[in-house]
């Protein structure tokens, strides 16, 4: 029984080995571990730890060629793939590789009479397609690549303009100048639309960064009204995607508009700049924050005093729209800004000033409007009277078939109509146009329906002052013929010539009279 027990126990080795010799992992051609122990006969310790060091050290070498391609490990040398390669002829694992090797091509600019410029155009257009399908990962080179792509063939110095900005229209009736290159520059554009509508913006904020915005924000000037367009569209993307970008470039237009209202007064992208802001004062949150405020004061509000505010009108007028659907309150200060910079002798800024007032107008509520209402119906008052009657004194007369206005009027008549019943009674007496004249007698009608014993007021008011002011024309006649006399007199006297001759008209005639 005791041998039994003690047969069970272990035995403990006489020689203990430092590295098990029982079990040794095979590399050739089976990975399965394999029990060297059948054979009887026990290796030694050095031929043992030297076959498990190797095994072992192929096991590392095969996992760090699984997590490190070769191509990685050998230090990109792969990476390069040969860029007029279509994506076809590829495998998808090197799609990525060819992206940038073709976005680094595209980056070469070449002559037109260059065979290279074909070569880039097929280029550009298998990066559109590429970019379109979805399969494109913008990774960190490949942002890189492709920012890098668009700065070489996009931002570059347009040629000096020539056109004399003193003899440019308010319409500006020039022919547009269309770029020779366009043909690939809308590539890179719209490959540069869709990178900024698919870009994570976290990891694009490196490259598109202030210095990219500028750059892009210069090519407004660009004569090229296609450009301009596309142009637009990425700007307002940008602005959309990346939030961090938004304060700058609302400085930074600003800064252009700013340039222009005060310096240049020459710029090719006014409209489209503003045509981005419409839709951007269209997001803005209530209430309005000072900055946006200062923006309408000092940027849009002085826009209306170049001379080609035509070019851009429509769009400056949108966008103090938005401010003023945001916020009501701003409709007094707007007309006021209006009234600022009124044209004196351009009818068709006149005209122009004169439709906005009315789009103002039917946005304003009773209490802005008995702000500005005295200066804004002398100043109206004057255009009644204008002798340009298609363009100024006629729309004018206009104002009176909108119902709001017409409203607003009435609620306030006691202090319109004395203002404008001089202008319309001038014009039923001396204007010259028979349009003008029936719509000055309809006006005078529905102010007599309104209230005729105020009409009647302002017609013996306005007798009054006539026969005052007749009055004071006499004496300033009899003032003027007194001082004439005088003068006359003290230089007859001062002058000895004149009084011999004087004194010879007067012998002369005493003696034909004795005669």
């Amino acid at each position: 029984m005791l041998k039994q027990i003690l047969s069970k126990i272990p035995r403990k080795s006489s020689k203990p080995d430092p590295i098990d010799a029982t079990t040794v992992i095979d590399t050739g051609t089976n990975n399965n571990p394999v029990s060297n122990s059948g054979n009887g006969a026990p290796c030694s310790t050095t031929t043992n730890g030297g076959n498990s060091f190797s095994s072992r050290l192929n096991v590392v070498k095969r996992v760090s060629s699984a997590v490190f391609p070769s191509s990685i490990m050998s230090g990109g040398v792969d990476a390069a793939v040969e860029p007029h390669i279509s994506f076809k002829d590829i495998s998808p694992l090197q799609k990525q590789n060819l992206f940038i090797s073709k976005l680094n091509f595209c980056c070469e600019i070449s002559d037109f009479s260059d065979a290279h410029l074909d070569l880039k155009r097929e280029a550009l257009v298998e990066l559109l397609d590429f970019v379109s399908s979805g399969s494109a990962k913008f990774t960190e080179p490949a942002i890189s690549a492709i920012c890098k792509m668009c700065a070489a063939n996009l931002f570059r110095v347009f040629p000096p303009k020539y056109r004399n900005s003193s003899n440019a229209t308010e319409t500006d009736d020039e022919e547009p100048m269309f770029d020779p290159a366009w043909s690939h520059l809308q590539l890179v554009y719209e490959l540069l639309l869709r990178f900024t509508s698919l870009v994570d913006a976290k990891a694009a904020k490196k490259q598109v960064d202030h210095s990219f915005v500028l750059r892009l924000l210069d090519l407004f000037d660009s004569d090229d009204p296609r450009e301009r367009d596309c142009l637009k569209s990425v700007l307002h993307r940008i602005y959309g995607k990346f939030m961090v970008l938004r304060p700058f470039i609302r400085k930074a237009v600003s800064n252009i508009i700013y340039r222009f209202v005060y310096e240049t007064e020459r710029h090719n992208g006014i409209a489209e700049l503003l045509e981005i802001f419409g839709s951007i004062i269209s997001g803005f949150a209530l209430p309005l924050k000072e900055e946006h405020k200062l923006f309408l004061w000092r940027a849009l509000m002085p826009l209306h005093k170049p001379k080609s505010v035509g070019i851009y009108h429509q769009q400056l007028a949108y966008c103090i729209v938005q401010f003023v659907d945001k916020d009501p309150k701003l409709t007094g200060e707007v007309i006021k800004g209006l009234l600022k910079y009124w044209p004196v002798t351009n009818s068709q800024k006149e005209l122009m000033f004169i439709s906005e007032v009315e789009e103002m107008l039917e946005m304003t509520s009773m209490d802005e409007f008995q702000k500005v209402m005295v200066p804004l119906f002398r100043r109206i008052g004057g255009c009644l009277n204008s002798s340009h009657y298609q363009v100024v004194a006629e729309r004018a007369h206009l104002l009176w078939n909108n119902e709001r206005i017409v409203n607003l009027v009435i609620h306030n008549r006691q202090v319109i109509v004395p203002i404008v019943f001089s202008a319309l009674e001038r014009n039923s007496q001396n204007h010259w146009n028979q349009a003008v004249l029936n719509l000055t007698q309809n006006i005078r009608k529905m102010f007599l329906e309104m209230d005729e014993e105020l009409m009647l007021a302002c017609q013996c008011k306005l007798e009054e002052e006539q026969s005052k002011s007749n009055v004071v024309a006499e004496k300033r006649r009899l003032t003027w013929e007194n001082l004439e006399s005088a003068a006359g007199g003290a230089a007859s006297f001062n002058n000895p010539i004149s009084n011999t001759i004087n004194l010879a008209h007067v012998e002369s005639a005493s003696c034909s009279v004795a005669c």
